[in-house]
């Protein structure tokens, strides 16, 4: 065990995850620098935007509705004791709008389009398709990542929109329609306290900062991966703890930037 303490051990380790580092930096840098040239070929955008954004409205819509549920049942119960019930439509909006629809939208995301992805550009690369577009002298940065990562970037602040809608719209059916808060104090309190630059726009600066990391880490494991089925299945599961984590991180750093200044 002490073996792997020797200096060159840890040297080559170091310089190896450096090394790593950087070349992921470097990609990160082509694709942000892609952005001109991907979206004169709008049709490949368009196409991952599809199989991105409208495969994922329905396990998004399904959990921004159960998540508003939770949001209205709780909140109501704890606004009670303090008789201010009809500022219920204020704190799901807030918490939604700030908080809950850009992440819980984005790890929903990486689970199920961050994981489509790896293994589509694990596949790709296992078949040899990437070699060969090499081969033919196609960049399948620009051809392959591009698109996709262009295409998570722009659906994840529309999903997460959505799941924001759809959770308001939960949290007024429990609120409102089976408990019985006033429905004009839940909408009016939600309009007066909830601030368009302030709330709405973080929130969408937030799942636009997620859309980029979790698609830029699933697009990263995929054309990293090894070309063997284990590799590409050890990939995707990487693509899952790494965009979460990421996600949950970057939540922290964000908030206490926007919110907090």
């Amino acid at each position: 065990m002490l073996g792997w303490l020797h200096p060159a051990r840890v040297g080559q380790a170091v310089r190896l995850k450096l090394q790593d580092i950087g070349w992921s930096a470097r990609l990160l840098l082509r694709l942000l620098a892609s952005g001109s040239k991907t979206f004169r070929r709008g049709g490949l955008v368009v196409d991952q935007l599809h199989f991105l954004g409208n495969y994922s409205l329905a396990i998004i819509t399904v959990s921004g509705l159960f998540v508003g549920f939770v949001l209205g049942l709780q909140g109501y119960y704890t606004l009670q004791r303090y008789g201010s019930s009809e500022a219920l439509g204020l704190l799901v909006a807030l918490a939604l709008v700030r908080e809950l629809g850009p992440v819980v939208s984005a790890l929903l995301f990486a689970g199920r389009a961050g994981t489509s992805l790896t293994a589509e550009i694990g596949l790709m690369k296992a078949g040899e398709q990437l070699a060969a577009m090499e081969m033919m002298a196609v960049d399948p940065v620009q051809r392959v990542l591009a698109p996709r990562f262009w295409a998570g970037v722009i659906a994840m602040p529309l999903l997460a929109a959505v799941f924001s809608a759809v959770g308001i719209i939960g949290g007024w059916v429990v609120g409102v329609l089976m408990i019985g808060v006033d429905e004009g104090a839940f909408w009016s309190q939600m309009q007066g306290g909830v601030d368009v630059w302030a709330d709405v726009g973080n929130g969408i600066i937030k799942s636009f900062v997620f859309g980029v990391t979790v698609t830029f880490v699933a697009l990263l494991q995929g054309y990293a991966s090894k070309p063997t089925p284990e590799g590409v299945s050890r990939a995707t599961t990487r693509t899952v703890v790494m965009a979460s984590l990421a996600v949950l991180g970057l939540d922290f750093v964000l908030t206490a930037l926007m919110f907090s200044i």
